[in-house]
């Protein structure tokens, strides 16, 4: 009996520990942690240093969000719908600098990804934790596309 509620206990513990950020992302207090494991978090500043060097930045908002204003020549590969290892492999290698950005501290996407990619092996990765909303306050360009939803095959 005592078994059996400790692995109740232990079960419903790791089932939290795992959606809570996911939950988190719909309440309206939520904000992005500022670190991510394995990662360097990044201002606009330097993502700006680094846009101007040429790494690779990679938005995983939806395509409504990327279409209406976006870093330019950013990459899109929505979190959701086309973020995985292949296609995240056809922008950057795992021993290149990559930045990764969505909306700003009240996106989870971005930390999503970030913990994702580090999993896979890249080892500099820059999460840009407050993403297209420091970007635009820090007065640099932004583009609007008309973008269909990216797909695996599409975003290669």
């Amino acid at each position: 009996m005592l078994k059996r509620k400790s692995l109740s206990f232990t079960s419903l513990f790791f089932i939290l520990a795992v959606t809570a950020p996911h939950v988190n992302a719909g309440n309206p207090n939520y904000r992005s942690p500022e670190e991510v494991p394995g990662t360097t978090t990044i201002t606009a500043e330097e993502v700006k240093k680094l846009y101007d060097e040429g790494v690779a930045i990679i938005d995983v908002r939806n395509p409504r969000l990327y279409g209406r204003r976006h870093i330019p020549g950013a990459h899109h590969l929505d979190l959701k719908t086309a973020y995985n290892e292949d296609a995240l492999a056809a922008f950057a290698n795992k021993d290149d600098p990559v930045v990764i950005y969505c909306s700003g501290v009240k996106c989870a996407r971005s930390y999503r990804a970030s913990e994702q990619a580090v999993s896979w092996g890249y080892k500099k990765v820059k999460y840009f934790r407050g993403g297209i909303v420091d970007w635009r306050n820090a007065g640099y360009p932004v583009e609007s596309s008309a973008v269909e939803p990216a797909t695996e095959s599409s975003s290669k």
